[in-house]
């Protein structure tokens, strides 16, 4: 058993009591979203988790926004599409990432998105394909994927913010300067143990973290 119980996880506790049914209905939403969106719905919130590293994950959705109401996301070039994300960092890199995700998830006349989701046995091994086949996407960015469709049930997102949380917890001693996949699913076990205990989801943990941190739910 994890010993959780110090004062912050009771601080932690307090305030998922007031905002459970908030993060419920929001999981709610992003199950909704694969469950009525297109293949451009859901192109969008794996590009838009390609954007997120190190930049605000509302500047991030602004930038794909744009890009999608000006149809460049669909059919720019990679110099176009640089235009629109002045807003995120590293936007040079991240503009010829999209380009890449975009060459991936199409058969050249259509997003096939949704059938690549679809065709793999578990999340598990569609994670592993998104982080060894997607340029940009970590094992971080694919569980923020995931869960921004709904499927983040049994997944961590391992972002600072979570990571810093975790320290406090009593989860983890420090956090890693760097993360390898084995110790990425090392910690991601030590969190499902611990959402098991406290009887807190996985999927609501991550946006739970982030109200504390943020003080509002978004993506």
């Amino acid at each position: 058993m994890i010993r959780i119980k110090n004062q912050y996880f009771f601080e932690i506790e307090k305030i998922y009591c007031e905002i459970k049914e908030d993060i419920k209905k929001r999981l709610k939403e992003f199950k909704a979203i694969w469950k009525n969106g297109t293949d451009r719905d859901i192109f969008c919130e794996l590009a838009f988790c390609i954007l997120t590293p190190q930049s605000k994950a509302r500047n991030a959705w602004k930038a794909i926004t744009e890009l999608r109401e000006s149809e460049i996301l669909f059919n720019g070039t990679e110099e176009e599409i640089v235009s629109y994300l002045n807003i995120v960092r590293f936007k040079n890199t991240k503009a010829k990432n999209l380009v890449l995700l975009r060459e991936k998830m199409s058969n050249g006349e259509r997003f096939i998105v949704k059938d690549l989701v679809e065709s793999f046995s578990s999340i598990f091994e569609l994670r592993e394909w998104l982080v060894s086949n997607i340029r940009g996407i970590s094992y971080k960015e694919a569980g923020h994927f995931l869960r921004n469709v709904g499927f983040g049930e049994d997944i961590a997102i391992l972002d600072r913010h979570i990571l810093k949380n975790l320290v406090t917890l009593g989860i983890i001693e420090d956090i890693p300067k760097s993360i390898s996949p084995k110790k990425y699913k090392e910690i991601e076990q030590k969190l499902r143990e611990f959402c098991k205990e406290v009887k807190i989801p996985m999927d609501h943990i991550d946006l739970l973290l982030w109200y504390k941190e943020a003080k509002e739910i978004f993506k």
